[in-house]
């Protein structure tokens, strides 16, 4: 059950977005090795076994039952210590994903992720055994799901255990604190000041400020910026159009929107959907992926 101090960390799971490329169950005799492409995204699951991690970060042990996620940003290398059978799933993330990812280290892991989620566990086994493999097309569906439900429960497990980098939504401990965040996130669109949510947390307008910088590693400010552009990336995906994604969110102008849209991104609404709308072809992903609503 998710908690009130879960909620703004299950909130950025669940507005991710995965494309799943490829999946399959690779046995390693000892010595033998598995690298990670960079340019994808991977999710690594040892189902039994032992892995040694080699990477430019340094190296370190995958035992049975581990889950690891590669951003791709950097190759990774898994060497068998033993016999190992190991479940790997390629991933790319759509733009419509919070950015929250371009904090992440390269390759984070879950050593004790079966002992922490038996029931994911259970079903990172069954990716890339034959009856996965076999199903294609709308039935090939079910197994992207379940990739997708692993790699976001490894990467939920990760944060919980207190790995996060900055600038990720932290678990409060303060029931207050989490009631403002939650009224942030319900209705990113109001007209929010520092007074306002401040009254929300019972706190004094100083002290408001003092502890949610504290918490979230932002000003209340940035905070709701970074909420409303990542809700935007989710309008636009669906459809909405760039006025009716700036009112809904607040801003006061068409012109308002697209500027802090281009602040955050880099680019205006319009060319971001228009990229991510491209053919898979130009986005050199595979035509048989299958596209993916994340699950929180």
């Amino acid at each position: 059950m998710t908690t009130t101090e879960q909620a703004p960390l299950e909130r950025v799971l669940a507005a991710m977005d995965w494309r799943v490329l490829d999946g399959r169950r690779t046995s390693l005799a000892p010595g033998e090795r598995l690298r990670l492409r960079t340019g994808v995204a991977a999710l690594v699951f040892v189902a039994q076994g032992r892995l040694i991690r080699m990477s430019e970060s340094g190296c370190g042990e995958l035992p049975a039952g581990a889950a690891a996620v590669s951003m791709g940003r950097a190759p990774v290398v898994l060497s068998a210590s033993e016999p190992a059978e190991v479940m790997s799933v390629e991933l790319e993330l759509t733009p419509g994903t919070s950015s929250v990812l371009e904090r992440v280290p390269n390759m984070l892991s879950v050593a004790r992720f079966a002992e922490e989620e038996p029931t994911i566990a259970a079903i990172a086994r069954d990716i890339g055994k034959p009856d996965c493999e076999r199903q294609r097309g709308t039935t090939g569906t079910i197994c992207a799901l379940m990739a997708t439900t692993v790699v976001l429960a490894a990467i939920r497990v990760w944060a919980e255990a207190g790995c996060v980098p900055d600038g990720w939504p932290a678990r409060s401990a303060d029931p207050f604190l989490s009631r403002v965040l939650d009224a942030i996130h319900d209705d990113p669109g109001r007209e929010w000041s520092v007074a306002g949510l401040a009254e929300i947390g019972a706190m004094s307008r100083s002290v408001f400020a003092d502890r949610f910088r504290a918490a979230t590693g932002r000003t209340p400010a940035a905070y709701l910026g970074e909420v409303r552009i990542d809700m935007a990336k989710s309008f636009l995906a669906e459809g909405t159009s760039v006025s009716e994604a700036a009112r809904r969110l607040g801003y006061a102008s068409d012109e308002g929107f697209s500027r802090a849209f281009r602040r955050r991104t880099g680019v205006a609404p319009s060319q971001w959907r228009y990229r991510r709308d491209l053919p898979a072809s130009e986005n050199s992903t595979p035509p048989a992926a299958v596209q993916i609503a994340a699950i929180a």
